[in-house]
């Protein structure tokens, strides 16, 4: 058996079965606090479940906004017109085994997305996210979340740096991440999207987005 570090490194304290008590109450009771979270999502507030608290987001520079709705629009005209799932933007939570997030751009295959309802408000792991830095969440996005993603199975990941124009691609290599490419320049491909490849500068520039969409509407 393949255990964790923290793991192996608890199963050799005498504690141990105090520790797995200790653990299953805490978890318990998380799950309680997570349950009324979801009883009480507002519909107009980004707000995520991390590690037991609920954690509010900040207002984001010009600079974010630009480069989620650049590549949003381009990865949702794609995915609509070759009809290969569902794509979600900020107010889309996802719940994961232990956390719930609202990433800034999601994707969902055919076989994920059909069996979502329009009524639904909680949404299962899906197949891509991109989360788009900012000095409040960049440390989350890097951290608690890029773990997170990687444990429950999110087989692509992109960190988009709006500062310094750069693209970071993950997939998923067993149960962690592996960076695919980083990019500033040039194409990037999608390893789950199939077909899905635009130009990085088109994440950034209006007129390079446009460029772009043609294509993807003229393919």
């Amino acid at each position: 058996m393949t255990l964790e570090p923290e793991v192996a490194e608890m199963i050799q304290s005498p504690l141990l079965p105090s520790f797995i008590r200790q653990l299953q109450d805490y978890l318990a009771e998380e799950q309680e606090r997570r349950k009324v979270f979801h009883a009480n999502l507002p519909e107009g507030e980004k707000v995520e479940f991390i590690n037991g608290e609920v954690v509010k987001a900040m207002s984001v520079k010009n600079e974010h906004g630009i480069a989620m709705q650049l590549l949003l629009a381009l990865l949702q005209v794609f995915v609509n017109m070759q009809k290969l799932g569902v794509v979600g933007a900020e107010k889309y939570m996802i719940a994961l085994d232990r956390n719930d997030y609202e990433p800034d751009i999601c994707f969902w295959s055919v076989q994920k997305s059909e069996a979502m309802t329009q009524k639904q408000m909680i949404f299962p792991p899906p197949d891509l996210v991109i989360e788009v830095l900012s000095p409040s969440t960049e440390e989350r996005d890097r951290g608690i979340k890029f773990r997170d993603y990687a444990a429950n199975r999110i087989s692509e990941y992109w960190i988009i740096d709006p500062d310094v124009h750069s693209v970071e691609q993950y997939v998923l290599d067993g149960r962690q991440y592996r960076l695919r490419v980083k990019v500033m320049d040039g194409v990037i491909a999608s390893a789950v999207v199939a077909g899905f490849e635009i130009p990085v500068r088109a994440i950034f520039d209006p007129q390079e987005n446009l460029v772009a969409l043609r294509k993807i509407i003229n393919s």
